[in-house]
């Protein structure tokens, strides 16, 4: 008896492999085991204890990787590439949000065909990759070569997730595993979602339940378990679909597994929580479009000074510019803050301004800021919400005495900005019924943890101030506008989300568009009437749960394996030597 190949030969055929008389033999006449790429053993399944027949893609049979097309290092590769650039699609400006519920299976499927761990999980870097590079291919102007690198090094999260899914998938699944695979696999891609969702990693910017902004029933389970929540949801469902399209004996599982997420999405819709009517405000955004060439700053702000004009006698509550609708020079001069404090005077209504300028902050700290600044009819009032998180490479450089020269190869920040240290909730005069607002800026919408802060600190509308005119001719802007109805949906307060150049909109408290968006060609001011609301909340009320519960997830998942491998019987003392058929262990071959 031989190994070869790793292929066990047993009997007369082992002595034909030699080289004895093969080619008189048919295939059938030998007896193969072959270990799949989840390292299962012959006999069971050790994810379930079930029994695999070794003819799934995994264990070498139809359809694995090592015959056909994807044998080929370069082919598979760049399979996974594409295969995780799809999801990108189903975000804003493509928007094909249905596509997102079977974006993933290509990548799901390619992965479950692994011959080995190393491939499963070089599948799923090569994917993450794809996905980085498709999702935030904006970026470009202003990282040139380095996003590559960035998608790199980020794409390293998706390798244990390969792991997990040719370890869940692969082979040929059995009821149960098929139920871990639909728990742990969409458990697995949310931790990637919560770890590039810290800020030195980018921010949670292309979190895949991002994609559901504008459908009313996904905008109920993030009202519930949050984006996260959502984002399991269409995991859990992309893996169901492959099940159904790779896994014979498993799909009567995965299509009641299927059913069950359409059962709980109703149940959602039905019973959660939702937020009470509780008059409306009016709020005007003030959007100055493209301004460019020598002395934009000054034109921006005369264009800002003229559409705010048109809204006198109108009866709005607030207006909100843009991020950097103030630059450095203006709002160091004293003129500034005269005119504005007319402005607020002319149309009855406090001003919310943006700037982007050297100041002193209230602890004595003195830099550049982003900041929100609340201006009434006699100037500043005092209130000032200064940007905590900080955009990497465009407001900041990270280790920037290694990655300086980030700005000699695009539009890097060549200072660092400064960071706030508190979120702020602003109160308007008594005569604007003493309304509270939450200012966040830039990309800080992205984060869902802050906009829930401002809500539980008393925020009855959230307002994000934005400029995304660096990537005006990309898929950032609509981006960028649709997280406002994420973030309004999870807390059940009306959002606005107002910019220099577009895509300026606003969001009722289920998330619902409000009025008409401002997009990247207008120049314009406009005026939404926005329903407020009270109550609270599941997500608001209990937080990330959903996060937890994945986490949970994987512990219980790596405490069953951890237990198969301790029930695992040692291996015995090797055996005598088999005789073959054609001599003895002392005179092989006679």
């Amino acid at each position: 008896m031989r190994i070869r190949g790793g292929r066990l030969l047993v009997g007369r055929n082992a002595a034909d492999a030699s080289g004895h008389g093969a080619s008189r033999h048919s295939p059938s006449e030998q007896t193969s085991f072959e270990g799949g790429a989840t390292g299962d053993n012959v006999s069971g399944d050790t994810a379930s204890g079930d029994s695999t027949s070794g003819d799934g893609p995994a264990a070498g049979g139809r359809g694995s990787a090592g015959a056909g097309p994807l044998a080929s290092l370069w082919t598979r590769g760049a399979v996974a590439l594409l295969a995780g650039a799809l999801p990108a699609l189903a975000f804003p400006a493509p928007g094909l949000w249905w596509f997102a519920y079977g974006a993933l299976v290509p990548w799901l499927l390619l992965i479950r065909t692994a011959r080995s761990p190393r491939r499963a999980a070089l599948d799923g870097w090569i994917g993450g990759i794809g996905f980085v590079i498709a999702v935030h291919h904006w970026l470009m102007p202003s990282l040139h070569v380095f996003i590559v690198l960035l998608a790199a090094l980020l794409g390293l999260l998706w390798a244990p997730w390969g792991l997990l899914v040719s370890r869940l998938l692969g082979g040929s699944p059995s009821a149960p595993r098929a139920v871990a695979a639909v728990v742990v696999v969409p458990s697995g891609w949310l931790m990637i979602e919560l770890v590039r969702s810290w800020e030195g990693l980018g921010g949670p910017w292309g979190l895949l339940g991002a994609s559901q902004w504008e459908v009313a029933p996904a905008l109920r389970v993030a009202s519930v378990g949050g984006v996260w929540l959502v984002s399991l949801l269409v995991l859990a469902v992309n893996t169901g679909v492959a099940l159904l399209i790779a896994a014979p004996a498993a799909r009567t599982t995965a299509g009641v597994l299927l059913v069950v997420c359409a059962l709980s999405v109703t149940a959602m819709w039905a019973w959660a929580p939702r937020p009470t009517g509780d008059g409306t405000v009016r709020i005007a955004v003030v959007q100055p479009g493209v301004v460019e060439g020598p002395g934009s700053v000054a034109r921006r702000l005369d264009r800002g000074e003229e559409l705010t004009r048109s809204l006198e006698g109108r009866g709005v509550d607030l207006v909100v510019w843009g991020e950097s609708s103030i630059g450095a020079g203006a709002w160091q001069s004293p003129e500034t803050a005269r005119r504005l404090a007319e402005l607020s005077r002319r149309v009855g209504a406090d001003l919310l301004v943006n700037v982007d300028a050297r100041q002193t902050d209230g602890s004595g700290r003195s830099g550049i800021f982003k900041s929100a600044v609340l201006v009434g009819p006699d100037g500043p009032t005092g209130d000032r919400y200064d940007k905590m998180r900080l955009v990497p490479f465009g407001e900041y450089v990270p280790a920037r005495s290694l990655l300086g020269w980030a700005t000699s190869v695009g539009k890097a920040a060549g200072e660092d900005r400064l960071r706030g240290d508190r979120q702020v909730v602003m109160t308007l005069p008594d005569g604007d019924r003493g309304l509270r607002v939450g200012p966040l800026v830039c990309f800080e919408s992205a984060f869902p943890d802050m906009s829930r802060r401002l809500v539980r600190d008393g925020a009855q509308v959230l307002v994000a101030q934005s400029a995304t005119s660096t990537f005006q001719d990309s898929w950032a802007p609509a981006q960028h506008a649709s997280l406002g109805a994420l973030r309004a949906a999870e807390n059940g307060r009306p959002m606005v989300h107002a910019t220099l150049t577009g895509i300026s909109a606003a969001y009722g408290p289920r998330g619902e568009r409000v009025g008409r968006p401002l997009g990247t060609d207008a120049s314009a001011a406009e005026v939404f009437d926005l329903p407020l609301a009270r109550g609270e909340t599941l997500y608001g009320r209990l937080g990330d749960w959903s996060v937890y519960g994945a986490l949970a997830a994987l512990a219980a998942l790596c405490a069953v394996e951890g237990l198969r491998a301790l029930r695992r019987p040692a291996p015995g003392p090797p055996g005598p030597p088999a005789r073959t058929a054609h001599g003895s262990p002392g005179r092989p071959g006679h």
